[in-house]
């Protein structure tokens, strides 16, 4: 059954609800995404899988992304809103929607305000996931990847049958360079840096609910979603 959520002091988006995921990486963000939109019907729109999307439609917007990603440059703020309002104007997304990795920065925060106003809709909640940066790192530089088959394992929550082989085809297991403890930091650091005054910008218009991201996945799970229904 469809759960509806319903603020009674908003005057645009009442029937729907939808959620900005903030959290740096190792956070969890994609595992409590899936349970939020498991919960209530609505779809998770991560950044990446909008990206790839975008690329594989090749349509006239996806040619262009597909043009600056083979150049290596980031997808600039504009082109990005365009791929959001495409996506969450589809009839998945009526009921409202989780965006993952997107908005970075405030200026991306603040045009997808603009453009969800335009729509007569708007952001009702911002959800950050906080997790410290050595809990990050342990978590992130315990993944282990199989450079065959590609099943991704956690040495410290999915761990193989066997110490470094891989359970699907007996290969060994690797570490990614991007999972080492030293480039986990840079990139927490980046992470920080970058999304702090998005934090700030959703936490001024009252619509930030932090999370303790260090606690049981389950958990974490049933606080979020407890709270959700709440509103």
């Amino acid at each position: 059954m469809k759960v509806s959520l319903k603020r009674e002091d908003s005057k645009e988006g009442d029937d729907v609800m939808n959620i900005v995921l903030l959290g740096p990486p190792g956070a969890g963000k994609g595992t409590q995404a899936k349970s939020i939109s498991k919960r209530f019907n609505i779809p998770h729109i991560s950044t990446g899988d909008m990206l790839r999307e975008a690329i594989s439609s090749n349509s006239e917007l996806g040619k262009k992304v597909a043009n600056i990603v083979e150049r290596g440059d980031l997808v600039p703020d504009d082109l990005m809103i365009k791929l959001v309002k495409e996506r969450i104007s589809r009839e998945d997304a009526s009921d409202g929607f989780i965006l993952d990795g997107f908005p970075r920065t405030t200026v991306q925060a603040e045009s997808l305000r603009y453009m969800l106003k335009e729509m007569g809709d708007k952001i009702n909640i911002a959800i950050f996931i906080d997790v410290g940066e050595e809990e990050v790192v342990k978590r992130i530089s315990s993944r282990r990847v199989c450079p065959n088959c590609g099943k991704v394992y956690n040495l410290l929550s999915l761990k193989p049958k066997n110490d470094n082989i891989c359970d699907e085809c007996g290969s060994e297991l690797v570490q990614r360079d991007d999972d080492k403890p030293e480039t986990v930091r840079d990139r927490y650091e980046v992470y920080i840096k970058n999304t702090k005054s998005v934090i700030e910008f959703y936490k001024s218009q009252g619509k930030l609910k932090t999370f303790d991201g260090s606690k049981d996945i389950d958990k974490l799970a049933s606080s979020i979603i407890d709270y959700l229904e709440s509103l």
